[in-house]
């Protein structure tokens, strides 16, 4: 396919996200938005009508969507939804580009990736901080040897308040909380520095003390997925994870992103203030090489790269340019399957009260 043809594009899913796509699909050069599904009755064509997409067709199901001749979809559906979407786009001969997080269950995060595999078609996950050149910067250094032997990572983050709404909160529609929202974005940011070694076991904690409180959240009758978590992750390659996330707490953070090695460490703190920020879907605040020099211990400020690249326009223009010159997915499904069974593990050790081995069968 050449960079003249127009990519004909679905979208899957009309919630907020799905705006967010129209936005940047709208950037890009020979690209026309051609169809919306939802399967609430009428909210496809109010979509399509709000966003100005004049000529793209309405459907409430994804299965007719997917019987037009499109070369990739945008799934934005509620997390309940993704795996179904993802697999039947992949098995219509679609490119996919799915939002976070890739599936309520390891099960079905292992099903997606195999259906990608054997049609040969793109599974790709919507994980935009991987754009910021400042990730690029902590790869490098933890690629480079620098630290050494890597034995311990910790990562995650928390907002004072920062608690979302609707389908986000609720277990049926979402599979879990703050775990999928932002957490996810945590461990791909520390297991991608490390090239995504495979998660072995998980021992965990969460807890939901604020959702459920109706003096901290409108919406606490329904609110049944966690608020906080925190799990020791043991990967492959002898490296202990500590990962801990929050929506909510009295506390104002959980401190810097880390990474302790033989020769060296790094310190990495998000960008952004208020009650909102504190977690890894923005952009870098600092990044702090510790080791010794001379045998005096030091500490080296990487500079930032400052930029004002927006960040979801990237993670779409990239899946486009992928689909135009047969390139492999960006953000592979293989990769973001280990962030999932490590959700899947804590969640599962949460409620186990113990430590609970990975099984990644085949993988």
């Amino acid at each position: 396919m050449t960079s003249t043809n127009t990519i004909r594009i679905g979208i899957i899913g009309s919630g907020g996200i799905a705006r967010a796509h129209v936005a940047a699909y709208r950037t890009i050069e020979n690209v026309q938005i051609v169809a919306v599904a939802d399967v609430v009755p009428g909210k496809a064509r109010e979509f399509i009508e709000a966003t100005g997409l004049a000529d793209a067709l309405a459907f409430e199901d994804h299965r007719e969507l997917l019987r037009l001749d499109l070369d990739g979809v945008s799934i934005c559906t509620p997390n309940m939804a993704h795996c179904r979407t993802s697999v039947d786009a992949l098995e219509a001969g679609k490119q996919v580009l799915l939002e976070k997080p890739m599936s309520v269950t390891l099960d079905e995060a292992i099903e997606m990736v195999q259906v990608a595999k054997r049609t040969g078609n793109m599974l790709s996950i919507g994980f935009q901080p991987r754009y910021d050149p400042n990730m690029d910067i902590i790869r490098n250094i933890v690629q480079s040897g620098q630290l050494g032997n890597v034995y311990y990572v910790e990562t995650g983050g928390g907002r004072r308040r920062g608690m979302p709404r609707g389908t986000f909160v609720r277990k049926e529609l979402a599979g879990a909380g703050a775990m999928a929202d932002i957490g996810c974005y945590s461990l791909d940011m520390a297991l991608n520095a490390l090239g995504y070694p495979k998660p072995l076991s998980v021992s965990a904690y969460t807890s939901n003390f604020f959702g459920t409180n109706p003096k901290h959240h409108p919406e606490a009758d329904k609110f049944d997925v966690e608020d906080f978590g925190v799990a020791l992750v043991r990967l492959e390659g002898g490296i202990a994870l500590n990962f801990k996330i929050s929506w909510a707490m009295h506390m104002d953070t959980l401190g810097a992103t880390m990474f302790l090695g033989s020769e060296g460490g790094l310190k990495i703190t998000p960008a952004g203030k208020g009650p909102w920020s504190g977690v890894w879907d923005g952009k870098v605040g600092s990044i702090t090489l510790f080791h010794d020099v001379l045998g005096h211990q030091t500490e080296s400020p990487i500079p930032i790269k400052e930029h004002t690249i927006n960040l979801f326009h990237e993670k779409v223009k990239d899946f486009v340019k992928a689909i135009r010159e047969g390139r492999a997915a960006p953000i592979p499904g293989e990769q973001i399957l280990y962030n999932q069974a490590i959700i899947d593990g804590v969640l599962r050790s949460s409620e186990l009260k113990r430590e609970v081995e990975i099984s990644l069968p085949g993988m």
